[in-house]
């Protein structure tokens, strides 16, 4: 609901209000509502509000606890704070405002920074000790706000996005090209690093102390998604009946708010499942889908358009309904402004997202998602399917890398890079980065089917849904409006992690029963397109939406841009990424995408992904490396 950035001089340093200002004032797009600043001496917090909860200025940033030993700004939503509020109250605090702010600062005066553990919500806090001049930092359990920060060995900057973090005085521009070799390989950063060199995104479910004698930046981890003691005893109705129960609670929990609270709403059970619920508590209820125009649009992708299951559930929920239609043309308008908000480049063609929230934020300043549904109860049941049967930790390990490399595969990155650049690159990497994922976590077996899917969910939903809400969280405060996701609630998760894969993936029997177990060959399966994901979830929502949505096959939420780029947009694609002014010229070989261009015009090879990767990263050379002013 916000944007914070913050300084620490650790050598004592006075730092100037007016480079605080500055940084802040870069995203002032987070929290067009009011602005606050603490300066003393050599430590800086800066605050850009959204207001969400107490719109007062009883709820203004930076905030101070009653004994003055914190000084708190924090971005997001605390969903239990009245709770912990009551018990706070009962160990003699008291309260001046309904903001979920307060309860972080008087948390930390009664418990310290162990209270950011106890939060069910979404944050990313710069919490400052007077007393003992340290710098902490946290963020949510599930990453769903963003935090960043640049540490010199002397200075150290944090921010809820890099633009107001590269605005530091000393801060020196500089390409990460192992990030950049990492985002090329899966369109996504696994590790923590960002295509700033020195920007490091603090990691989920992690808080960080820095005083002045830190040499280094150190993350404790507090908590992590454990998919590897499911309740084998669980029978499918307690998972339907509990999943149910659980989810209507999230939902509930997370409409609180003192200003108007919407829906994004799909043609698919997730966004209908919460629009559901939602509907029931808010009279008319705001809703919000994103269409395309399909006059041009052929193959697989004529399906692409959602709005005529969007309108029979908004009719069916009786919510005031509002449609976003997008044609080819809107990609040249939307996509630098989009980069520009993004910098941190992620998965998928993402301007859908930016236009979608735009058009909420005209109504409402809180729109819940669907987003997690997917990873927490097996929504992708071809991607489980394809290493289910792998015989060890290896052979898991090279069916699935093979799987998401989503853009350049190995035996084809010695050609992406320009050859300066290719001898900067440690080629091997990508597939270290990638076992990493899975060896963080020793709990982790490879034995079973069961556990190459418990694996895959854990892989999935620490790194493809970590991009996925940092593009929601971009596109959406781009528009200052706060994006709110039910499934990843506290209690919601704890129980998904329990409900066994057989319940998740009605064909997970008959298919294990095709593992040959008498001989170490595995047999090799030819993989089909599977149906079966999120089935206890599907019988749970049975109550709530209509059955044809129930019934519907598996759709992500993407743009016709497959049919786009071979129509309209061959032109501009042409224009921005094969021309004498192409800025990323310096970093990717020309010639590389060339081939790839002609490949996906005049031979119909998919490279969707791919070119829209390196029109993403041409807008980001532009913006960031050569300055050009996009935004205004």
């Amino acid at each position: 609901m916000c944007g914070i950035a913050g300084v620490f001089n650790l050598d004592g340093k006075p730092f100037r209000m007016t480079d605080l200002v500055m940084m802040a004032n870069e995203i002032a797009h987070r929290g067009p509502d009011d602005e606050g600043f603490y300066l003393k001496e050599n430590i800086g917090l800066a605050h850009k509000r959204l207001s969400i909860l107490d719109t007062s200025r009883k709820g203004a940033q930076p905030m101070q606890s009653k004994d003055g030993k914190w000084v708190v700004v924090f971005n997001g939503c605390i969903y239990n704070f009245k709770e912990l509020r009551e018990e706070l109250k009962q160990k003699g605090h008291y309260f001046i405002s309904n903001s979920d702010t307060e309860v972080i600062v008087e948390g930390l005066s009664a418990y310290g920074p162990e209270i950011f553990e106890r939060f069910n919500g979404m944050f990313a806090i710069g919490a400052w000790n007077t007393e003992t001049e340290e710098l902490y930092l946290s963020r949510d359990r599930f990453g769903v706000k963003p935090l960043y920060y640049w540490f010199n060995g002397k200075t150290l900057v944090f921010a809820s996005e890099i633009k107001s973090i590269i605005k530091h005085p000393d801060f020196s521009m500089d390409v990460d090209l192992g990030a950049l070799n990492e985002y090329f390989t899966f369109q996504n950063l696994f590790t923590y690093r960002t295509l700033f060199k020195g920007v490091v995104m603090l990691p989920q479910a992690n808080t960080v102390k820095v005083n002045k004698s830190s040499t280094f930046v150190k993350h404790y981890s507090w908590w992590d998604y454990d998919f590897t003691e499911p309740d084998t005893s669980m029978t499918f109705e307690e998972a339907k009946s509990e999943t149910n129960r659980l989810f209507q609670q999230a939902v509930k929990r997370q409409m609180i708010a003192d200003v108007p609270v919407g829906a994004y709403l799909s043609g698919g059970m997730d966004s209908g499942s919460v629009t559901a619920i939602a509907s029931q508590e808010v009279d008319r209820l705001a809703t919000f889908t994103c269409g395309f125009d399909m006059s041009e649009v052929t193959g697989r992708e004529s399906n692409f358009d959602e709005r005529r299951d969007a309108e029979l559930m908004a009719n069916h929920f009786k919510t005031e309904h509002f449609e976003q239609v997008m044609n080819a043309g809107d990609i040249r308008w939307s996509l630098p402004r989009l980069v520009y908000h993004l910098e941190d480049l992620r998965v998928g063609m993402s301007y859908p997202n930016y236009y979608i929230s735009r058009l909420a934020s005209k109504f409402v300043k809180v729109c819940l998602q669907g987003t997690g549904g997917d990873e927490l109860f097996g929504g992708y049941p071809w991607r489980y399917y394809h290493v289910f049967d792998s015989l060890s930790q290896q052979d898991f390990f090279d069916q699935y890398y093979g799987f998401w490399q989503r853009l350049v595969p190995d035996q084809d990155r010695g050609r992406l890079f320009t050859d300066a650049i290719a001898k900067q690159v440690d080629q091997q990497e990508p597939r270290k980065v990638f076992e990493r994922v899975f060896t963080f976590n020793d709990k982790l077996q490879y034995d079973r089917p069961e556990h190459h899917i418990q694996n895959s969910l854990y892989f999935e939903i620490k790194t493809f849904l970590n991009g996925l809400l940092l593009v929601g969280d971009r596109l959406s405060m781009a528009n200052g409006l706060e994006e709110r996701f039910p499934f990843l609630d506290n209690d919601l998760v704890a129980w998904a992690q329990k409900v066994p894969v057989k319940h998740k993936l009605g064909n997970l029997t008959e298919e294990i029963k095709k593992i040959d177990e008498n001989t170490e060959r595995k047999k090799k399966a030819y993989y089909r397109q599977y149906d079966d994901g999120k089935n206890v979830l599907r019988q749970a929502m049975k109550e709530h939406i209509p059955k044809k949505i129930i019934d519907r096959k598996k759709q992500g939420f993407s743009a016709p841009d497959e049919s786009w780029y071979r129509g309209e947009n061959a032109a501009y694609i042409k224009e921005l990424l094969l021309n004498k002014k192409t800025v990323s010229a310096d970093f990717i070989n020309q010639d590389y995408i060339n081939t790839v261009v002609d490949e996906h015009i005049n031979d119909h090879v998919n490279h969707r992904l791919l070119i829209w990767s390196f029109m993403n990263f041409e807008w980001w050379c532009r913006i960031f490396l050569n300055g050009e002013k996009v935004y205004e």
